[in-house]
């Protein structure tokens, strides 16, 4: 089982700022959330009963997010970069509508995201995140919960699930919600609403 998590709103969230590898600091409904979804996580990880490890993202939101897991369940933060955002290049720091302004095109689709000069693309992601799946023992012995990021967590699902490119990109990457990755299933999980 994975129970994989993006982290809490972040400052550059909530002003459209494009974050990548760039760090920017969870905001007060940020921290709120990133204590719900550790709440349920620790729920879902007493209801298996087995031990679990917990991995996160180097990218200081989610370790931040991680430390409230870690506070909820009692484990342990390992950081593994393979689970890091996808690296937006020169795009990082600057505003969606800032590059909307300039290449109207780009943000018809969630295709955006690979488009940045300097960036990654999708089969560098994906690449990372099939990497990282692949290290993990296999179920059922796989007990792991991940914090990570929206286009990390979207790509790693789809890897997960066997997904074409375009339903990997439909999914949703909400910061109010975990999924319960297990026997080729993805089961989202939503908090309790948060102000």
């Amino acid at each position: 089982m994975i129970i994989l998590m993006r982290h809490g709103e972040t400052f550059w969230n909530r002003e459209g700022r494009i974050q990548g590898h760039t760090e920017s600091d969870l905001t007060p409904l940020g921290e709120r959330q990133a204590r719900a979804m550790a709440g349920l996580a620790a729920d879902l990880v007493k209801r298996d009963g087995g031990q679990f490890r917990l991995i996160a993202s180097p990218i200081g939101r989610a370790r931040r997010t991680a430390a409230m897991v870690a506070e909820a369940t009692g484990l342990t933060v390992e950081l593994d970069p393979r689970l890091m955002e996808i690296g937006c290049g020169e795009w990082e720091g600057r505003l969606r509508s800032e590059i909307a302004d300039i290449h109207p095109d780009v943000f018809k689709t969630r295709e955006w995201f690979f488009g940045a000069p300097g960036g990654e693309t999708f089969e560098d992601v994906t690449a990372r995140a099939a990497d990282w799946l692949g290290a993990l023992p296999p179920e059922p012995e796989r007990r792991v919960i991940a914090v990570s990021h929206g286009v990390w967590g979207r790509l790693a699902r789809g890897v997960y699930g066997g997904l074409a490119r375009q339903a990997t990109l439909d999914q949703d990457v909400p910061q109010d919600a975990v999924y319960r990755l297990q026997n080729g299933q993805i089961d989202r999980f939503d908090c309790e609403p948060v102000e």
